[in-house]
């Protein structure tokens, strides 16, 4: 069992975190003289600082108890938490595995730390035998795993990723903002099982929440506790809590829209696949198609002048596109667009 306090900051375990004025007042109710807020309105008041009445709706949605559970505004707060708990700027390391989430090596550059970078193999899976050469290493406190991927849209191979989690002496952190478009099987049980992992997923992308911001992290309540301490007191509004809220209470709609984007991309890679100027439309766990294509540059500009941005991705995997899955109209017209390059 690895010891979790050996590997957070000494500063962090010392820390005193700022005590919000509610936090010693369990109730819902009451004559609210303590926090310097206007008296009058509907938004007067401050949040709740941990979100209790939306972490209970996601715990019996996710079957993960309310203790396992963090909000992060967007899961972009919660990479950033992992450096700032676990590692020392200037001195300790994290590990990815490249093409990935860009956010990833933007959040260890603004905290100092260096990024040690082991390319996916053709099968944009990871190569476990680079990636465990590197585990003596006891300045690599961080490994960031995006299953399915971004760029790539695939899953990572299960038993693989739990190797890692197995062998390695630091925190694992498994992306899966993504997971809700996949058939393969979330990490999300192997929280109870490993003490060194943390699971994220985020109301951004199936949930159709992008604009709320709220990301959902999953680990063991010592991590949790970390992350409540060093995170700013009232991190998502009562607006975003409310509307997160309001999703949950609508799974059906959740799940008919999931199940027409899968439907859509399915529809999409074949069309693709029978064009001249595409190569390769690559198998797809997530929301969008990675599309290798013959001129990658021309075709983005070209559809820039029309209105219709994709992602260029060149420049991470040669000639290659990212396509996210929109409405069946809008897909249908990114078709009738590229069928004006092939002529």
């Amino acid at each position: 069992m690895i010891d979790l306090n050996k590997l957070v900051r000494e500063n962090v375990k010392k820390l005193t975190p700022y005590s919000c004025a509610r936090d010693d007042f369990k109730g819902k109710t009451g004559i609210f003289l303590d926090a310097n807020e206007n008296p009058y309105g509907n938004l007067n008041r401050y949040p709740d600082p941990y979100q209790k009445e939306l972490k209970s709706a996601i715990s019996k949605t996710k079957g993960i108890a309310e203790e396992k559970i963090f909000l992060g505004n967007g899961s972009d707060e919660i990479i950033d938490l992992c450096f700032r708990v676990f590692c020392n700027p200037g001195i300790d390391k994290v590990l990815t595995f490249t093409p990935t989430y860009g956010m990833y090596e933007v959040s260890a550059s603004i905290n100092d730390i260096e990024v040690r970078k082991i390319p996916l193999n053709s099968s944009f899976q990871i190569d476990l035998r680079k990636a465990e050469s590197l585990f003596s290493d006891n300045k690599l406190k961080l490994i960031f795993i995006c299953s399915p991927n971004n760029p790539t849209a695939n899953s990572m191979n299960y038993h693989d990723v739990e190797s890692i989690i197995t062998k390695f002496n630091g925190i694992v952190v498994i992306d899966e903002a993504y997971i809700d478009f996949s058939e393969k099987p979330t990490f999300i049980r192997l929280i109870d099982k490993y003490s060194n992992l943390i699971l994220m997923q985020t109301f951004s992308k199936a949930f159709g929440l992008a604009g709320v911001r709220v990301g959902m992290a999953f680990s063991n309540p010592v991590i949790v506790q970390y992350f409540n301490k060093l995170k700013p007191p009232y991190n998502i509004s009562t607006i975003n809590q409310k509307a997160a809220l309001g999703k949950l209470g609508q799974i059906e709609q959740y799940k008919s829209q999931v199940f027409r984007i899968k439907k859509e991309r399915e529809r999409l890679s074949v069309i693709l696949s029978k064009m001249s100027i595409v190569e390769k439309v690559y198998p797809s766990d997530a929301n969008f198609l990675l599309v290798k294509v013959k001129n990658a540059d021309y075709i983005y500009n070209a559809l820039v002048n029309k209105s219709i941005i994709i992602r260029n991705r060149s420049s991470l995997i040669d000639n290659c596109l990212r396509i996210t899955i929109g409405k069946k109209s809008e897909n249908d017209m990114l078709v009738r667009a590229l069928e004006t390059l092939t002529r």
